[in-house]
């Protein structure tokens, strides 16, 4: 006959009856900070938690993603499309236009950032593989860009 297995018991797992009370007691707390943000007027949080205007200009290396990400989802959850004039951003906000300029060969692009990156190498803007095209970068992967935002007339989304 085999043994009754028994439940798993964890060294730092509170008992059952400690583990109750903390629910109840989060609870509270969370209707608590329900029924005073019901008292607190929504424009004076509004202000006082106000998105940063971006910076209108930064200088860096830019590199390019393509094939690899083809179709997969981006931070702003439309599909990757390599073929698109568009750039991954650490900050700037999902729908702002920028125009990136190869700082050795004098051309530029206006892109559209819909991504979150890039995360590796030190470059402060990702592209995509056309708008590398466009500046003739796809050969060497990375180049010095001037990065401008936009006017606000200019952007897209929210």
């Amino acid at each position: 006959m085999p043994k009754p297995r028994h439940r798993q018991v964890f060294v730092n797992e509170p008992p059952k009856a400690r583990r109750a009370v903390f629910f109840w007691a989060a609870g509270v707390a969370l209707g608590a900070v329900q029924v005073l943000g019901l008292l607190i007027p929504p424009g004076s949080l509004a202000t006082a938690f106000r998105a940063t205007t971006p910076a209108a200009s930064e200088q860096g290396v830019a590199s390019w993603y393509g094939e690899n990400f083809h179709g997969l989802a981006t931070a702003s959850g439309e599909p990757f499309d390599m073929y698109g004039l568009t750039a991954a951003h650490p900050t700037l906000p999902l729908g702002t236009r920028v125009r990136v300029h190869n700082l050795e060969n004098g051309r530029s692009v206006v892109v559209r950032i819909n991504d979150r990156g890039p995360y590796k190498y030190g470059a402060i803007i990702d592209l995509s593989r056309r708008a590398a095209g466009v500046l003739d970068m796809v050969r060497e992967g990375r180049v010095p860009v001037q990065v401008e935002v936009m006017p606000d007339e200019t952007r897209v989304g929210p």
